[in-house]
């Protein structure tokens, strides 16, 4: 199932879970008192939960402070966000490149929300990057010059109606994020450098510990936590990330993404499949719900 041209998605962003964020919600009971996503990113799932009202309140965290700070300006003034997006937009023309770069080098002195929001729309793979001095840089995608300032504008005011009011934002660790999580609450987590990117370019964070994330999904267990994890997947045969271990009693499934980008560069067909990890409490919530068919937990 693809996302549905309803739900905006203004932050434009490399391993964003939009199009198959309705898929996983199936998997969601209904309704979610609060949803909480840890490594938040675009928050795909969040934005396609309250599109579809299946969730009252939202948790965005993500340890990427300059992020959190553009998902503030999202949510609280999304028009004061457009007209300084038009700004720029407007300003680049006739001049792309060149500008790009200017607008790279101020981000990068003051991390303005504005500025990070043109250099997502405009960077190749609209992927976060940072070299090892800690500075933004990805490159410009000089095939585009990155929407259209009337629809960021729709994508930007759409999402704040969506969250304002209800959306609690924070830029802590991840771990933090998880110990003030209740058993109302469900979590989902797309961990970085997982999942069927295999091994991503430079960004942000650093790698999670495995053995470290596990111990933590072990500790949500233990409080009845709801959570669902994106974690490992395959393109055709080959496999990406580690699996999630057994003894976390995880319900395993498989959710098809799509044809790869990198085979259909290579003139393949290669569908990829992602792994979607249901915690017990989660499970048992579907249970209870009637919602157990084969035909809505299909086991990979």
């Amino acid at each position: 199932m693809n996302g549905s041209p309803a739900v905006p998605q203004p932050i434009p962003y490399q391993g964003s879970k939009r199009q198959i964020a309705p898929t996983i919600l199936q998997y969601f009971p209904v309704p979610i008192s609060r949803l909480v996503e840890p490594f938040a990113g675009s928050a795909a799932l969040s934005i396609a939960a309250a599109a579809s009202c299946r969730a009252s309140q939202f948790w965005i965290n993500d340890a990427h402070a300059p992020l959190i700070e553009l998902w503030e300006q999202i949510v609280h003034c999304p028009a004061e966000l457009a007209d300084m997006y038009t700004l720029l937009w407007n300003d680049q023309i006739g001049r792309e490149r060149e500008y790009f770069d200017t607008v790279r080098r101020r981000f990068n002195t003051d991390h303005a929300p504005g500025d990070f929001l043109y250099l997502l729309a405009r960077c190749v793979k609209a992927a976060v990057r940072y070299n090892a001095n800690g500075a933004f840089n990805n490159t410009p995608d000089n095939r585009r010059r990155g929407a259209r300032p009337t629809e960021m504008r729709r994508r930007l005011c759409r999402a704040s109606t969506l969250l304002r009011e209800r959306t609690r934002l924070t830029a802590w660790d991840y771990k933090k994020v998880l110990d003030g999580c209740t058993a109302e609450a469900l979590v989902y987590m797309d961990p970085p450098y997982q999942g069927v990117c295999g091994s991503r370019d430079q960004r942000y964070l650093p790698t999670v510990n495995h053995n470290e994330f596990c111990g933590e999904l072990a500790k949500l267990n233990a409080r009845h936590i709801m959570f669902a994890v994106s974690y490992d997947g395959r393109t055709g045969t080959r496999t990406y990330g580690k699996s999630l271990p057994d003894f976390l009693q995880l319900t395993r499934l498989e959710i098809c993404a799509g044809r790869s980008t990198q085979a259909t560069l290579l003139g393949r067909s290669d569908m990829t499949y992602e792994s979607l990890y249901l915690s017990p409490a989660l499970t048992a919530s579907l249970k209870r719900a009637g919602r157990t068919s084969k035909h809505q937990l299909s086991l990979w």
